[in-house]
């Protein structure tokens, strides 16, 4: 299996968004209708897609749920789900309406037991956030950091029957400074959990650096800004991710 490429829509008041190292009063506007969005990545070849509620990670629950839907409808590959799910029924809500896996940060650290239950009633359909500001677990929303090392939190999942880890350098995200490949592959040496890659990737280099990594973990990369800045072309992408 090559690396999975993941364009992300990022939805803030229903407009599709980026936000710079993760601060919503530093969010550029590129677009306002996530289905149609979504409808096209799957036209230039992706078949997974990568969905953030920001107003749901700060608010602790789903706000863009109607944009949600309306990409599910519209996407006709797997679409992952992350932003202020910190309830089981917040995760069956979801799955029930059509996502493949939702991704669960805040909570991960906050009640590990929910997430643990989750993945075993719900194999391949919980992947845990490890979002990471200078090696420390960032939370809600990323507007707070904990005391908790990276490595930690992803050991407390080794057996839980996770499908993967999202890792994010916040620092990078939003920023085209390139992809944290190092501080990705060693999270993904230190675990048994596939590896996703988020946060700053720039250009097809980031995609090529973790393609070669790609047996020692690493399941995917999530790239958004420089999609839709034009910097990275998409179906590019997904070819050297899959080593042609």
């Amino acid at each position: 299996m090559s690396l999975i490429v993941f364009p992300a829509i990022d939805l803030k008041g229903g407009q599709i968004v980026r936000l710079a190292e993760g601060d919503m009063d530093r969010a550029t506007v590129y677009g306002d209708d996530p289905a149609a969005q979504a409808l096209a990545f799957a036209q230039a070849g992706a078949d997974h897609l990568h969905v953030v509620d920001l107003d749901g990670a700060f608010a602790g629950q789903s706000v863009n749920g109607d944009a949600v839907e309306a990409i599910v409808r519209a996407f006709p590959g797997k679409v992952q789900v992350g932003g202020g799910i910190r309830t089981r029924a917040g995760i069956d809500r979801w799955l029930a309406l059509g996502v493949d896996r939702v991704v669960i940060g805040t909570a991960a650290l906050e009640d590990p037991d929910l997430v643990k239950a989750a993945a075993r009633d719900l194999p391949g359909r919980i992947v845990v956030g490890v979002d990471a500001r200078d090696g420390f677990v960032a939370t809600h929303g990323w507007a707070e950091v904990s005391d908790l090392a990276v490595a930690d939190l992803a050991a407390r999942f080794v057996d839980a029957g996770v499908a993967a880890l999202l890792f994010t350098d916040v620092g990078r995200d939003g920023m085209l400074k390139g992809c944290n490949v190092e501080a990705t592959l060693r999270l993904a040496r230190r675990t048994t959990i596939p590896v996703i890659a988020s946060g700053g990737v720039a250009d097809l280099a980031d995609i090529l650096k973790l393609a070669r990594h790609h047996s020692e973990g690493i399941e995917g990369v999530i790239t958004g800004r420089a999609l839709y800045d034009g910097r990275l072309d998409l179906a590019d992408a997904i070819r050297i991710a899959r080593g042609r």
